[in-house]
């Protein structure tokens, strides 16, 4: 595992013992410290070895070194603020532990990935390159299993973290050597004051890093636009990737449409400054299997192409992939984020018949029916069955929400499994 002796004789509290709240408490217990840790579950409290067992809610939290998170606890609602506050105790999460541990991990790098969307891809695909290349390297954070129970890299290692804007809120001293923004568009505005705040917290990311170290920016939306010119100094060491570039994709299977391109463009640029060299950025484009649930190519029965990409829980998200391709049966809905689909607007013409499910399936069809051939199926089974009726060889049956999946699934990856086996049924 990850730790450092930088913990040694220091008090913490954890609080959520899901996979990274029990790997924060094994590696804190590692480095020498003393710790605390609560979980509302009996049956994750009874994974705890090392520490003792007090609700950090409850107890005295006078003279601890800080109270350790996970990403999902609502900072703007819950009320460990208040108590910590109360206590003049830091809120921390499991990256800024790492962070504070790399000075005791043999050389490395570390590549910060946040964005509203794009981020997962992104972050697979510069993990995927660095390991065409021949480089240690980890993936994690946002993605994957937690960072602190990994092993350390050996030395000449990358460390890739996907950072969600929780993390960043969590995190005060992580300097990325490469620190990368995809975009910001309207997200996660229950926990934040505003849409602004929102941006304020991926900014975090740069304000972070040492001013010698690389940003790599997608400039494409006004406030990652805003976030460049702050940082217009920083020279050589600044990369914008402009949207709308022509790109021939067509050597990268999993990396189609306009979204991909600009998260392609992302990656070649973290990797050339990481000093990786072209023909292993290019081979490892070329050979990226993609992620599950995001634009996978899961099947051609009868020359029609079947893609998951369930992981698109709002319209913003499903958007790009509405025009990664030229026809489509498309397959949405579930439980609804908003009441409109404009974001998925520019997509419409590639659309050649939809099919609604799902607690917003009804709502879909008024809203589409004026665009589009439409029916209700109600069923991801019925959706796909009617989908490969219609579907001519050539189109594509796009499976792409946009609404959570928590009406009929448990969430989007058995959404996703549930759509690879109606395909597999045909």
């Amino acid at each position: 595992m990850i730790s450092t002796r930088a913990w040694s004789g220091k008090r913490y509290a954890v609080l959520g013992l899901a996979r990274s709240g029990l790997a924060t408490v094994n590696a804190l217990v590692a480095g020498g410290a003393s710790v605390v840790a609560w979980d509302s579950n009996e049956v994750a409290r009874a994974q705890v070895r090392g520490a003792e067992l007090a609700d950090s809610l409850t107890m005295d939290l006078t003279g601890f070194d800080g109270v350790v998170v996970s990403p999902g606890v609502p900072l703007n609602s819950h009320p460990i603020r208040a108590h910590a506050a109360t206590a003049h105790v830091p809120i921390i999460g499991d990256i800024e532990l790492f962070a504070e541990a790399r000075a005791d991990l043999p050389a490395h790098k570390v590549v910060g990935i946040t964005g509203t969307n794009g981020k997962s891809t992104t972050t697979a695909l510069i993990h995927h390159i660095c390991n065409t290349a021949g480089l240690p390297t980890l993936m994690g954070g946002n993605i994957g299993l937690p960072i602190l129970g990994r092993d350390p890299l050996a030395a000449g290692g990358v460390y890739v973290l996907e950072l969600s804007s929780y993390q960043i809120d969590l995190t005060a001293t992580l300097d990325c050597d490469v620190a990368v923004l995809l975009n910001i568009t309207p997200d996660h505005l229950d926990r934040y004051d505003g849409f602004q705040a929102y941006a304020d917290s991926k900014a975090r990311l740069f304000a972070m890093q040492s001013s010698e170290h690389d940003a790599v920016i997608g400039i494409g939306d006004a406030p990652s636009a805003a976030i460049a010119r702050s940082l217009s100094k920083r020279g050589a060491h600044l990369t914008k990737v402009a949207p709308g570039l022509c790109m021939d994709q067509s050597r990268w299977p999993a990396l189609q449409g306009p979204h991909n391109a600009q998260n392609a463009l992302a990656a070649i640029s973290a990797c050339e400054a990481l000093g990786i060299d072209k023909a292993s950025i290019d081979k490892g484009l070329e050979t990226f299997p993609g992620l599950p649930h995001r634009m996978e190519r899961v099947a051609t029965v009868n020359g029609v192409l079947f893609v998951n990409d369930s992981k698109a829980t709002n319209a913003d998200s499903t958007a790009p992939a509405l025009s990664a391709y030229p026809r489509i049966h498309w397959i949405l809905g579930g439980k609804a984020k908003t009441n409109d689909l404009d974001a998925c607007r520019p997509g419409f013409p590639h659309v050649v018949r939809a099919y609604t499910i799902g607690e917003a399936g009804s709502m879909f069809v008024k809203l589409l029916a004026p665009e589009m051939s439409v029916e209700e199926s109600g069923t991801l089974e019925a959706a796909v069955k009617a989908a490969a009726a219609n579907a001519q060889p050539g189109e594509v049956v796009l499976l792409s929400p946009a609404c959570a999946s928590f009406d009929q699934f448990k969430d989007y990856e058995a959404r996703g499994a549930a759509f690879r086996d109606a395909v597999a049924a045909l």
